[in-house]
């Protein structure tokens, strides 16, 4: 027996059967469809079956549709569940209604099935794009808590530099996407210390010329391992991996890259790693004090750091002082 991919479930939500029997002969080939006729009973299908779309009549006996779909989205378990509202109702107020309760999409009755089926995939597709893109960044942060057993960085460190990070993207101009995108792939600026000996990653003392140089390879291989993709979140998070120990006079590594030639994430990876690293306990080193550590970073400006974004740290001291004390270790 062949077995294809399971097909997208949807429940359609009416009480009057010959609705119920219009929607099932449009849907049916395309999709697996669960069907309620209350309120009550399209509640506890949802939480039940969890369908990837739930097509809810408004005017019902009992419960409405609009209080079923407050209900959903009230609820932890149901409200990621996209609802279109299939209705006689035509007024742009009961449409603004259902928006605000958080429905997706809103369908007349009597329906046209080319516009109803284009909707439905429409809506199915929004969902698998939104699964796609969360499984990214469910990959990204187990790979870097993989790294993080590698190292003797805590994972505070890691989620206090992800959100410095994203506060110096949106003083820089960043917007909310490109940002969120930099705090969920910072975390992997260090994948690439799973490759590097542990004699040398995990050596107490000062690493000899030799090993330096081994050491120095990290960030390459951080970007063999995240590999070429066109998903915006791999390729920050590839990008950082490969340019944050880059410095802006030249002097960093792997590539030597200088001024604006460094990608600003980088730039921005490297001022919120070192950031955090100075005012971390290390067991080769106590914590500077924040007002320490953003002195040398200030003195650093336009040889380790990008002039601009050392700049923008003056407006930012108090929220960062709230992310170190929230991810405190």
């Amino acid at each position: 027996m062949k077995i294809g991919n399971p097909l997208p479930r949807i429940l359609i939500v009416d009480d009057e059967p010959a609705n119920l029997r219009v929607l099932r002969q449009l849907l049916n080939d395309d999709y697996r469809l669960l069907f309620a006729r209350d309120g009550e009973s399209a509640i506890d299908l949802t939480i039940k079956e969890q369908p990837d779309l739930v097509l809810l009549d408004v005017m019902m006996p009992g419960m409405t549709g609009y209080e079923v779909c407050s209900a959903l989205k009230n609820n932890p378990e149901t409200n990621h569940i996209p609802v279109i509202f299939v209705t006689a109702l035509k007024d742009s107020v009961d449409e603004a209604r259902g928006f605000e309760l958080g429905a997706v999409d809103f369908i007349n009755k009597p329906v046209v099935p080319a516009v109803l089926q284009a909707r439905v995939r429409t809506h199915l597709t929004l969902v698998k794009t939104e699964t796609v893109t969360q499984s990214h960044r469910t990959l990204i942060e187990r790979l870097g808590r993989a790294a993080e057993y590698k190292d003797n960085e805590t994972g505070m460190h890691v989620m206090r530099m992800s959100h410095y990070a994203h506060l110096l993207a949106l003083a820089a101009g960043y917007n909310e996407e490109t940002s969120d995108a930099l705090l969920q792939a910072a975390p992997m600026h260090d994948i690439g210390k799973i490759g590097i000996p542990d004699h040398i990653l995990l050596k107490p003392g000062k690493l000899t010329e030799e090993e330096f140089e081994e050491m120095k390879r990290h960030p390459v291989i951080g970007a063999e391992i995240l590999g070429d993709s066109n998903a915006l979140l791999i390729r920050i998070a590839r990008t950082v991996a490969l340019t944050h120990h880059e410095k802006w006079d030249g002097s960093g590594y792997p590539k030597g890259l200088s001024g604006t030639d460094i990608p600003i994430e980088g730039r921005i990876v490297a001022l919120a790693d070192v950031l955090d690293a100075l005012t971390s306990e290390r067991p080769y080193k106590k914590a500077w004090t924040l007002d320490d550590a953003l002195a040398h970073i200030r003195e650093q400006s336009g040889k380790h750091f990008d002039p601009e974004l050392v700049a923008l740290l003056d407006g930012l001291e108090p929220k960062i002082r709230e992310i170190a004390a929230r991810w405190a270790d």
